[in-house]
């Protein structure tokens, strides 16, 4: 018999907030964490505005050895280190002494890590001959004097994994998804299926990312992808809006903690909710475009619906992927009027990225843990900046304004580029 999976604890740092209770404030009250770039000069840019994190620090999560560890490192480890300290002081379970740490695991989706850019670009400049050309060999030579170690392997995308599994102690498996905007959403259901399949007992799953420099920027410019609303960038993230121009970057993390139902339960934990099903599909179309009739996603959630034996009808609630692209919210809705026929037009579905902005590796978890507390208090998020209707994007989209809503059981989507999909549900215990 399949074991069961719940949620006992929850953490996030987000452009909303660096706190789950922050966060979740800011989106029932239809915030906007969109602001004109400040990491860096954006101005060459056609895109200048993102969706960043703000006043962050370390002092707020750890004490002064476990700073030390985490001054040196990216964003994205920083972020995701600290919801996943918020998530294991919530779930209220001191691993150390209640768990075998051989059956404790960490599965994290993220991507590329740290980034020293102001660095590296003066160790090219000063790599110029008389004439203005690069010589490696000068490059080479101050690299290996200037550069330390740890710049390197905080680089490697599994390290976030790797520094959560030291931090609590966690000796069992310890995976990375890599699956670009899905990555979170993936490692969530992928680790599901090690506690249903007797692999694990608890699961420290989430996601981390923070692409807002000048590589990211630059490559999601070059693909066109992105909003360039920069005089007006709490209304740039408009999905399923008619007036769309794509979508805005952001940062940050979110973690969750999962149990085996029994033993949460025997502990007296507190139960967010059930990961009831887990559903993943391939476009096998393009590497960054979704196929107009949502093909993949589609068959994500009917996989989902299938594992969780449930019908659509029986959804209450859909927290889309939703990024504010002509083609990606067309598809979505497709994909969704496929999955849920003629049910489509009455269950409530809203993309919390008009308010989060795209976290990409790490929007799948932030979403997740927006639609568990959806789900545990009876509040479906809004998609701000829905003004003008699209008619081929012509579903519920909670436009604008939270709204209460009796929900037994949730969906959360989302679509990567790759042509990856997953499908979760969520529903009360």
């Amino acid at each position: 018999m399949r074991r069961r999976v719940v949620v006992t604890g929850i953490g996030c740092v987000s452009p909303l907030g660096n706190d789950v209770q922050s966060t979740w404030k800011a989106v029932c009250e239809g915030k906007s964490g969109v602001v004109p770039i400040s990491r860096f000069a954006a101005s060459g840019y056609p895109s200048r505005i993102a969706a960043e994190v703000q006043n962050f620090t370390l002092s707020g999560w750890f004490d002064q050895s476990q700073r030390t560890a985490f001054e040196q490192v990216g964003r994205n480890i920083q972020y995701g280190a600290a919801a996943a300290v918020e998530a294991v002081a919530d779930a209220g379970l001191d691993f150390r002494r209640l768990l075998d740490p051989t059956r404790f695991g960490v599965y994290i989706g993220t991507g590329e890590g740290a980034q020293d850019f102001n660095l590296l670009m003066s160790l090219i400049a000063k790599s110029r001959d008389e004439n203005g050309n690069f010589v490696l060999s000068r490059f080479t030579e101050m690299s290996m004097s200037i550069l330390k170690a740890e710049v390197e392997y905080n680089q490697e995308p599994n390290v976030l994994a790797a520094k959560i599994a030291g931090l609590f102690g966690a000796e069992g498996p310890c995976f990375n998804s890599l699956t670009a905007c899905a990555a979170s959403a993936q490692a969530i259901g992928e680790g599901t299926e090690l506690i249903r399949n007797g692999s694990a007992d608890a699961m420290i799953v989430g996601g981390s990312h923070s692409m807002i420099h000048p590589f990211g920027l630059s490559g999601f410019c070059l693909l066109g992808t992105l909003s360039t609303r920069n005089d007006d960038p709490t209304a740039a993230s408009r999905p399923f809006d008619r007036e769309r121009d794509g979508f805005v970057l952001g940062e940050g993390a979110a973690m969750l903690i999962l149990e085996e139902y029994s033993a949460a339960l025997h502990r007296g934990a507190r139960i967010y909710g059930e990961i009831q099903g887990y559903g993943v599909a391939s476009d096998a179309y393009r590497i960054t475009d979704i196929p107009l009739d949502g093909n993949g996603l589609a068959r994500a959630m009917e996989h989902s619906l299938r594992d969780a034996g449930l019908n659509a009808d029986q959804i209450k609630y859909v927290n889309a992927h939703g990024t504010s692209t002509g083609a990606n919210d067309r598809a979505e809705t497709q994909a969704l009027k496929r999955v849920f026929g003629k049910d489509a037009y009455d269950v409530p579905i809203s993309s919390t990225k008009s308010m989060t902005g795209h976290l990409v590796a790490a929007c799948g978890a932030l979403e997740l843990v927006l639609s568990l507390l959806a789900l545990g208090e009876g509040t479906v998020p809004p998609t701000m900046n829905y003004e003008f209707p699209d008619p081929d994007c012509d579903l519920d989209y909670v436009p604008n304004a939270a709204r209460d809503a009796k929900l037994d059981r949730v969906m959360s989507n989302n679509s990567g580029f790759g042509g990856q999909n997953v499908s979760l549900i969520l529903s009360r215990v």
